[in-house]
């Protein structure tokens, strides 16, 4: 095996001393037939600044060649591989429908940096610079993180399958935000508060759910009931079934979330919560019980009247105007909790999750422990649960720490 060496545009005899100028060197060599058509093949590459640097590119895949280990890189483009892995993972994971969304999403966002480069070519600072501009662009933490984990995955399998040497994803990373130092307390109290989801104070709490009852549309006031006494998610919520209630343990079985990318009633899917923490039974107020007792009563009613018009799957909320027996649209809940802030004058930009939020501050306030919160939310390790959780309880630590202080001054 024997490289051969060039001057990049160099045009004198490769025998002779480069007399034109040339700047960077290249070489070809022969690595041997290929084992599948026994074809000779040859590796080239280029860009190095002296013919040593090439001559120690060559030696390093003769050895490469000899142990066996040399990889010959493709020439397909990123573009073009990415479309492949995309079809690899759907057929090997099956997503569901929003991972699958991600992923494609992440995708589209990394095309207009890589798309019409090869994949071999795709070096560790050019992804670096790809993920820093988009970080740039103001993209949220979460997202960065998702379009990092997609351009990892494409890369691996690209090492995987023998198409590049190298991952340039491998050490990847979504650089961190300059801490800010606060001026003084009230800084610190200010910034901290901000940093809190919206939710509804106990007082407001009531007012809302006297609205949903007095002025709300049919099914309001259990829908948001149950938001607000049991911590769901609107999308765990809206696929309950009947079966999942236990009218006798008072309990509600949560194993299962909506998905419904257009928003179209027909087309839903049932899919598996995020985590297996999700999973959960929770024991619910009489108040909820009573008021699920009374909404299958009439529920049973509409059947009866509907007939065949009604599709009765067991599921709890469902449409009154068209698909009956179909469950409920998530942004359904979102409208009609809008329309209820509304007429009873309350922050606008509250929502559904919001309902969330209220019940972690109000089982705080109650004394429930965060652990215990957390398994009833259906929560591994959850960040503004715990800055809600350490809000609302801040003032009976500092009661504590008073306490310690009165008796140490005490005769």
């Amino acid at each position: 095996m024997k490289g051969h060496y060039k001057r990049r545009n160099c045009k004198c005899n490769p025998k002779k001393k480069c007399a034109c100028g040339g700047k960077t060197w290249t070489f070809w060599v022969d690595i041997g037939p290929d084992p599948k058509t026994g074809e000779r093949r040859q590796e080239s590459r280029g860009g190095f600044k002296t013919r040593g640097d090439a001559e120690d590119a060559v030696r390093a895949i003769i050895t490469d060649v000899k142990q066996g280990t040399f990889i010959k890189e493709s020439d397909i483009l990123f573009k073009d591989f990415a479309e492949q892995w995309l079809s690899m993972y759907i057929e090997r994971t099956c997503p569901k429908p929003g991972t699958l969304r991600l992923r494609k999403y992440s995708i589209n966002k990394l095309l207009p940096y890589l798309a019409h480069i090869k994949l071999k070519n795709v070096s560790e600072e050019m992804f670096q610079d790809a993920l820093d501009d988009l970080k740039a662009n103001n993209l949220a933490k979460s997202t960065l993180e998702g379009i990092l984990a997609t351009g990892k995955m494409i890369f691996d399998m690209a090492v995987h399958k023998k198409l590049i040497r190298e991952d340039p994803a491998k050490k990847a990373y979504i650089k961190k935000d300059p801490k800010v130092i606060k001026e003084t307390d009230e800084d610190d109290q200010k910034n901290s508060d901000e940093d809190l989801p919206n939710y509804f104070e106990k007082k407001e709490l009531k007012i809302f759910l006297n609205s949903a009852k007095k002025n709300g549309l049919l099914m309001d006031d259990l829908i948001f009931t149950m938001l607000a006494y049991t911590g769901m998610r609107v999308g765990e919520l809206v696929v309950l079934k009947w079966k999942d209630i236990d009218f006798t343990k008072r309990t509600v079985r949560i194993n299962k979330t909506y998905y419904n990318e257009n928003n179209n009633i027909a087309k839903y899917v049932l899919v598996q919560p995020k985590t297996e923490k999700s999973k959960r039974k929770i024991i619910v107020s009489s108040l909820v019980i009573e008021m699920l007792k009374k909404h299958k009563e009439e529920q049973e009613r509409t059947i009866v009247r509907l007939g065949d018009l009604y599709t009765n799957k067991g599921f709890i909320f469902t449409n009154v105007n068209n698909h009956h027996g179909l469950p409920i649209l998530t942004k359904l809940v979102e409208n009609r909790m809008k329309r209820l802030l509304k007429l009873a004058n309350l922050n606008m930009k509250l929502s559904p999750h919001s309902l969330r939020h209220t019940h972690t501050s109000l089982l705080a306030a109650a004394g429930v422990e965060l652990e215990d919160i957390r398994d009833r939310l259906g929560h591994f390790d959850d960040e503004i649960t715990r800055k809600i959780y350490l809000h609302i309880t801040d003032p009976e630590k500092r009661e504590a720490s008073d306490k310690f202080d009165n008796f140490m001054e005490s005769e």
